[in-house]
């Protein structure tokens, strides 16, 4: 067994021929984050880097503001002394926090990061504001990034059954990638080492996601300060309504030479001056 993974028996059917082989699986375990001993969610994730997740969750949902109440993270200890595999603690927060309005009583799965919100005001974190309007990126800089992290996803090489994010500079340098079994958890991975390396905002990077641009990564994406937003399958309509309303340059179907601009075309230096100084500001239809 390896991190992040755990092995099974099952039979392999190929062109008529059954035989039993082993398989790495990817591990999907339940993740309870605590404010001063109080649960605030569980969150179904990979194992690993969960001192970040917690963080990068806590900072994107609004339930932290600052930097400096990371200082008291850490795994939660059991009444026997021992650590608590799947449990992270956040101390000295409580007298700072509401914490019955972020309190969360149900299980986040995996393939949803907005699970039990009731409206989309209750979604939208607050005091989003627009990312740096002076960030510019080059349509070669954005092609080669899906090849620059292919080498960097190593469970995913093993299971293919791994949503990553990764974070690169304005030249498409890759200085973080992790992976997750949910796409929400991966971003907030990403933000938590931001974090815990005093990086955030992300106001020069790129944020390059697998899977689909949904809105939640969005959401995540400008609260964390993230000017650029690619993904290798299609945004959601609601990301990009966000996105257009907060000028945060959204860019899908990012394969080979070829990608999709959904918001924030003046980031990109594109060939027609047109297009590089349009907005795509047409109201997303239903």
């Amino acid at each position: 067994m390896r991190p992040g993974t755990l092995t099974a028996p099952v039979i392999q059917w190929t062109d008529g021929r059954a035989r039993r082989v082993l398989d790495e699986l990817v591990t999907e375990e339940p993740l309870e984050i605590r404010l001063d001993g109080a649960p605030v969610s569980v969150t179904m994730r990979t194992p690993g880097s969960d001192l970040e997740l917690a963080a990068g969750f806590l900072y994107t949902e609004g339930i932290i503001e600052d930097r400096q109440l990371l200082a008291g993270i850490e795994p939660a200890i059991g009444p026997d002394g021992r650590r608590l595999e799947n449990v992270v603690c956040v101390q000295g927060a409580a007298e700072r926090l509401d914490l019955e309005r972020w309190r969360r009583p149900f299980v986040i799965s995996s393939s949803c990061g907005l699970c039990g919100k009731t409206s989309i005001d209750a979604v939208r974190a607050r005091g989003l504001r627009p990312p740096n309007e002076s960030f510019r990126v080059s349509p070669a800089v954005l092609c080669q990034l899906p090849e620059t992290w292919h080498g960097a996803q190593r469970i995913f090489a093993r299971t293919g059954g791994l949503h990553a994010a990764a974070v690169f500079d304005a030249a498409g340098r890759l200085l973080a990638l992790r992976e997750d079994v949910g796409r929400h958890n991966a971003v907030d991975k990403i933000v938590g080492w931001a974090l815990f390396s005093d990086q955030v905002p992300l106001s020069a990077h790129i944020l390059l996601v697998s899977g689909r641009g949904g809105f939640e990564i969005v959401q995540k994406a400008i609260v964390a300060g993230v000017p650029v937003v690619a993904s290798i399958s299609a945004p959601s309509s609601l990301a990009v309504q966000l996105a257009r309303e907060l000028d945060l340059t959204l860019i899908g179907f990012l394969r080979g030479r070829r990608f999709v601009i959904y918001s924030g075309a003046e980031r990109l230096t594109l060939d027609d001056p047109e297009l590089a100084s349009s907005r795509a500001s047409e109201r997303v239809e239903p």
